[in-house]
């Protein structure tokens, strides 16, 4: 925390010099679109500024601590009468807001950059955590106990500030996921005390622990008779959470209890649906949702986890139907999946133990053999697989141990290329590009100006229909990356093929 004293001695509240027995500490949000603390200290810093007074401000731009007041004085920052009595026992902190936001009607606005406002609440979130936890040391006092660490809104309730619903109306409208009980927990932990029994605890964002081969391993001993495509995917779970942060084991042990190990026995999806977490499935006799491809519904099932983990923007493009409805970072760790064990009653699933049932699975998959890194084998021992595209398992035409066998069979396949175990294409037959017809059924899929993620939009969409590719190509975000026939002279209209059925 960077803790700058900026007093200001013009304002009333300073010179008044009125001392205050400190119990507690209140947290405001600004009401306004304004990051910068200095803005509020050179207007308030004046004698005709009776009307407020803060003890501190935190900078939205870098998170810098500003006390504006001894800790000890009375500040002007809750109301006045009865109905500001916090002003009397407690110090009051305002977080800068975003300057991306713009107030409607009350405590409602519209958020023009949702990812740079919510970069802004982390960090003057995560400041506010530590200047709280250095204040409790300071006077002695447990940010737990009751009334102690409170909001300006919580103050209201309490019958000792004026009607204000900051700050949790900036934190619900951004979808942070923040409330001030898990706020309160997190002073505490900072303090060195315990926060909220989450030691021990497991994140779902982090590096998987488990290796493909003991996920492969366990699901091959819990159902003997899985689909080798089932097999072939299983590293997709690897890839697509460690392009989000997310653990792909966590995400295999939850669809490995969703699916029954992948038998579907007693589940709400199937296989050809590409959904093996149940999403979507809200209710008894829903389908749940389908998805083109497996690597497709991995990747929608990674970003859901994500919602609930994190606050952070996704990396890919957003496939999840769902995202929006998560409040964003309510459930850190997988025993919060649970919407039993949540502290804020939010997560995945409302059947008691969720999280725990996970994590049962993934202790098992990780007591599988192959915990040490093995050698990466020699070219002549791995296996080949030749598909038309990674993520279309369906295609696969055959697995080979001998990479000019797997050549071989690729030539005799138009269409078809060979891939690595990585799902890196190492071999596709030279032969002339004949277009293709395919389906877009989603009405909002994005024309690129060049193959990849990273490249700009045209600025136009596909809608639904069917249209024509003319070449294809590798890009970021996406498995394939297809050239459209209407702009096939610039070579600048190029959309992802995840999002496409080949007719």
């Amino acid at each position: 925390m960077k803790l700058v004293e900026s007093i200001m001695t013009r304002n009333p509240c300073c010179t008044a010099g009125r001392k205050i027995t400190v119990k507690g500490l209140m947290l405001h949000s600004v009401g306004c679109p304004q990051p910068k603390a200095s803005a509020f200290i050179n207007s308030w810093n004046s004698p005709s500024h009776g009307s407020s007074c803060v003890h501190g401000f935190i900078d939205g731009n870098d998170g810098t601590v500003y006390q504006t007041l001894p800790w000890n004085h009375r500040g002007w920052h809750c109301g006045s009468g009865n109905k500001g009595s916090g002003n009397n026992t407690h110090i009051g902190v305002e977080l800068c807001e975003p300057a991306c936001i713009k107030y409607t009607a009350d405590s409602n606005f519209t958020c023009s950059n949702l990812t740079e406002a919510r970069a802004v609440a982390e960090r003057t979130y995560k400041a506010a955590v530590e200047l709280f936890a250095y204040l409790c040391k300071k006077y002695s006092l447990n940010p737990l106990a009751d009334g102690v660490v409170i909001s300006h809104k919580e103050g209201h309730r309490r019958g000792i500030a004026s009607n204000h619903g900051d700050p949790e109306h900036l934190w619900a409208q951004l979808g942070m996921g923040y409330t001030m009980d898990s706020f309160r927990r997190a002073v505490k932990e900072a303090m060195g005390g315990a926060s909220s029994g989450t030691d021990g605890y497991t994140k779902i964002m982090g590096n998987a622990a488990a290796t493909a081969e003991q996920m492969k391993a366990y699901l091959k001993a819990k159902n003997p008779n899985v689909a080798q495509i089932v097999l072939d995917m299983v590293p997709l779970y690897l890839s697509e959470g460690k392009a989000e942060g997310v653990r792909g084991d966590v995400a295999f042990a939850q669809s490995c209890l969703e699916t029954g190990n992948f038998t579907f026995s007693g589940s709400a999806v199937t296989l050809s649906q590409n959904n093996f977490c149940g999403m979507g499935v809200t209710s008894n006799g829903m389908k749940g949702n389908s998805f083109g491809t497996p690597q497709l519904g991995i990747r929608a099932q990674v970003q859901h986890l994500k919602a609930y983990a994190s606050t952070d923007a996704l990396k890919n493009a957003c496939i999840d139907p769902r995202f929006k409805y998560v409040t964003r970072g309510c459930a850190e760790y997988v025993e919060w999946l649970g919407q039993k064990e949540n502290p804020a009653g939010k997560g995945w699933a409302a059947g008691a133990g969720y999280g725990g049932k996970i994590l049962s699975i993934l202790k098992g998959i990780l007591g599988m053999a192959g915990d040490a890194p093995k050698p990466a084998p020699a070219e002549t021992e791995a296996w080949y697989r030749v598909r038309k595209s990674w993520a279309d398992a369906s295609s696969q035409k055959g697995a080979f141990k001998s990479l000019e066998n797997a050549k071989k069979c690729a030539d005799e396949n138009p269409g078809h290329s060979v891939f690595d175990e990585s799902g890196k294409a190492v071999y596709t037959r030279a032969v002339a590009f004949q277009p293709y017809l395919v389906r877009v059924s989603i009405p909002d899929l994005n024309i690129r100006e060049a193959p990849g993620t990273d490249k700009p939009k045209t600025g136009k969409v596909t809608g639904m229909g069917v249209f024509t590719i003319v070449e294809e190509a590798d890009g970021k975000g996406a498995s394939r990356w297809g050239l459209l026939k209407s702009y096939r002279e610039k070579k600048n209209g190029w959309i992802s093929l995840d999002h496409a059925s080949r007719i």
